[in-house]
């Protein structure tokens, strides 16, 4: 995904691009039924309390699901990005999702700078709480996420090794350019790694995936087909706006194939094992190819 100079004094442009390179509760909740597997339901259609002892709720499966779980696991992505930017100054690369998100905001007239963190946190705690998740965190699943995270990063550096022996592509860190030199450059970089794992998710998983499958399934769209289209759909996004802006990539046919397979490949992780493995896999994937 691009990155960008913040340039201006009172405002974000879209000047500097880097890298790979982050909802309505019930359209992510169709979208993840089946992944849930029915975990909360009993046999007579009543609800089983959750987090009951010995509950599926109990499961690390479910509870690396849980919004509050994912909000505890992307917190420090939340403040390593913010904090790093901070700083480094105006002057340091900002992710272009990140750019985006507060354009809009700004926008709607909407411009403190901390808005933007605050609303995700805001909305995954509201989402947690339509949901009727337990309210726990459990350090063992955090410490789980993590080892997950890095499997599935290794996983797909694999796939783009394997197309790149197919259909020899170019991986975010050959486009790094001087923020890949020295110290400084090293600390940018990982700061923009921080900033493409959590505000990617935010923005292409998070807001539109949801938002593209109900519009799909309000145009009389059965749930399957929705959430497999506005999979499809906001893959292909992903991968268009590595090409957008002033700095942004050359597009070739196999750079942007790569990335529809990687945003698709998030999107998955997002349907199936919730915001937190889908940011922490994008943000692992971004370092693991990044910081070499």
């Amino acid at each position: 995904m691009r990155s960008f100079r913040a340039a201006e004094d009172d405002g974000f442009s879209a000047d500097s691009a880097r890298g790979l390179d982050e909802p309505g509760a019930t359209v992510c909740a169709d979208l993840a039924a089946g992944a849930d597997g029915g975990a909360d339901a009993r046999p007579d259609g009543g609800a089983e309390p959750a987090g009951g002892a010995g509950s599926p709720a109990d499961t690390y499966w479910t509870l690396s699901r849980t919004p509050l779980t994912s909000l505890a696991f992307t917190l420090p992505l939340v403040l390593a990005y913010e904090g790093g930017v901070l700083a480094l100054g105006r002057g340091s690369p900002r992710n272009g999702a990140d750019v985006w998100l507060r354009q809009l905001l700004d926008a709607l007239g909407f411009g403190g700078y901390f808005l933007l963190p605050v609303l995700m946190i805001v909305g995954l705690l509201a989402w947690h709480h339509v949901r009727h998740d337990p309210w726990r965190v459990s350090p063992a699943v955090l410490l789980g996420m993590c080892l997950e995270c890095l499997v599935l990063a290794g996983v797909l550096v694999g796939i783009a090794r394997l197309q790149g022996r197919l259909w020899p592509i170019r991986l975010a860190a050959d486009a790094a350019g001087p923020l890949a030199d020295g110290p400084a450059g090293l600390v940018a970089r990982f700061v923009g790694c921080c900033g493409a794992g959590l505000y990617e998710e935010v923005l292409f998983r998070l807001l539109l995936l949801p938002a593209v499958a109900w519009g799909l399934r309000r145009l009389g769209g059965s749930d399957a087909s929705a959430g497999g289209w506005a999979l499809v759909a906001t893959s292909l996004l992903f991968a268009a706006a590595h090409y957008v802006g002033p700095l942004g990539d050359v597009f070739e046919p196999r750079g942007f194939v790569f990335r529809a397979l990687a945003g698709g490949f998030f999107a998955l992780l997002f349907v199936v094992r919730g915001f937190g493995i889908a940011a922490g896999t994008h943000a692992a994937y971004d370092m693991f190819v990044g910081l070499r």
